[in-house]
């Protein structure tokens, strides 16, 4: 059974966490929350708070990674406000699932997740070349060169974040690229999450160190997060 003498509060208004035994070295980490706060209606209410959400989604991370940190121990992260309406109703629906779940856990075994986001970063305007524009031809002449000097630009960041997501993918037990979410004003050039084995992690680095000077010189601002709990690799029926 996971220790669980040290283990953070959890989210707000919450018991204890607790382990439930689900099958043969197969917890669930569980706590009571209180209808008062977490009913379908008050849930609602306040997610439409962010910093509420925020400290929430903090509490839980905080659970996932101590039990994340545990020796030999392989996490699988559920959702946020992952809810039963009873102790038995949970043991019973994830006890169903303790195939996925155990496919779910030999993928993510001793893996971390790392997270790259490059986006492009906007040029630096430049002065005014020291000529002189003596007709419209040389006006739309000048024009052209500009923006066509700024499409190489654009072009090089998106070959080096292709690159980067290549490169940093052929380390990695698996790899996603996420989707921009709808609306963005600016969408990065690259999002993506890759699942990275113990055995991996220096070279992962590594590469990502190379692949951060290649977007440097590309124009691009490249950004490596983690390590993190495997979120990112765990789907919807596989114990998410």
């Amino acid at each position: 059974m996971p220790p669980a003498l040290e283990v953070p509060r959890g989210v707000p208004g919450a018991t204890s966490p607790r382990p439930l035994a689900i099958g043969s070295s197969l917890w669930a980490i569980a706590a009571d929350v209180p209808l008062s706060r977490y009913s379908a209606p008050e849930l609602d209410e306040r997610l439409r708070d962010i910093n509420w959400v925020a400290d929430v989604a903090l509490q839980h991370e905080s659970v996932v990674g101590y039990f994340a940190s545990l020796r030999g121990a392989t996490v699988v992260p559920m959702k946020l406000f992952t809810m039963y309406s009873t102790e038995a109703r949970a043991l019973g629906d994830l006890t169903s699932r303790r195939r996925d779940i155990a496919q779910v856990v030999k993928r993510v075994r001793d893996c971390q997740e790392w997270g790259v986001r490059i986006a492009g970063v906007k040029a630096v305007p430049q002065k005014p070349r020291a000529e002189r524009v003596t007709s419209g031809t040389a006006f739309l002449a000048a024009k052209k060169r500009v923006r066509d000097e700024a499409q190489a630009r654009t072009s090089e960041a998106v070959t080096a974040a292709d690159d980067a997501f290549g490169a940093l993918s052929g380390l990695s037990r698996a790899a996603v690229r996420r989707e921009a979410p709808d609306g963005a004003m600016v969408p990065p050039l690259l999002d993506a999450a890759f699942l990275v084995t113990s055995t991996s992690r220096a070279r992962f680095r590594a590469a990502a160190r190379r692949a951060a000077a290649a977007c440097r010189r590309a124009h691009a601002d490249f950004v490596l997060t983690g390590p993190w709990p495997p979120y990112n690799f765990v789907g919807a029926g596989d114990g998410a």
